[in-house]
């Protein structure tokens, strides 16, 4: 198996951290919805929904340049409103807009692990019933049992008639 050229994280400092040794040309992305629900964790509930809308538009804009512009927005006013959510912004880094690397058409499916987590969960709430399974082969022919029966659907990647493209070599401008 070769070397994937984009990853999607939680956020895990341990995992990055290990993806760095084993994939050093590995282009990272951290998740925008753990990231979103990491900055909500730093602030007063009653804060949630203003942090939600600033942080949607940020992620949600239509072009790198907006999405610094929205940054360093961002980032100015919650340094004064709630400084641990900018700092929890600013502590991913770029590489919470990797996937401004990647053809828009693929920004969609880059941005979270949702897929994959809804998968995963789907997948868990069918064996629920199953205690044990013998064995790592006998869940790997269960997943795929799920998944040829058609009882686990796995969506299309947004943009996949682009994933042959070249990431470009800027990402999002983090100066603010």
């Amino acid at each position: 198996m070769r070397a994937p050229d984009f990853v999607i994280v939680d956020g895990a400092p341990g995992l990055e951290k290990a993806l760095g040794l084993v994939w050093p040309d590995a282009l990272v992305q951290r998740c925008t919805v753990h990231k979103h629900s990491n900055l909500l964790a730093h602030a007063p509930e009653r804060l949630h929904e203003e942090i939600s809308a600033d942080y949607n538009d940020m992620i949600y804009a239509s072009t790198p340049k907006e999405i610094e512009a929205r940054r360093k927005s961002f980032i100015r006013k919650w340094r004064l409103k709630c400084r641990a959510v900018a700092d929890s912004l600013e502590e991913a880094g770029d590489r919470l807009f990797t996937f401004t690397r990647l053809p828009d058409s693929q920004w969609r499916s880059a941005r979270t692990t949702n897929a994959i987590e809804r998968l995963h969960e789907e997948f868990k709430r069918r064996i629920k019933t199953q205690t044990v399974l013998p064995s790592a082969e006998t869940a790997a022919m269960l997943f795929w049992a799920l998944f040829a029966s058609g009882q686990i659907t796995m969506r299309k990647v947004d943009g996949w008639q682009t994933l042959a493209a070249k990431p470009s070599v800027q990402c999002v401008d983090l100066a603010a």
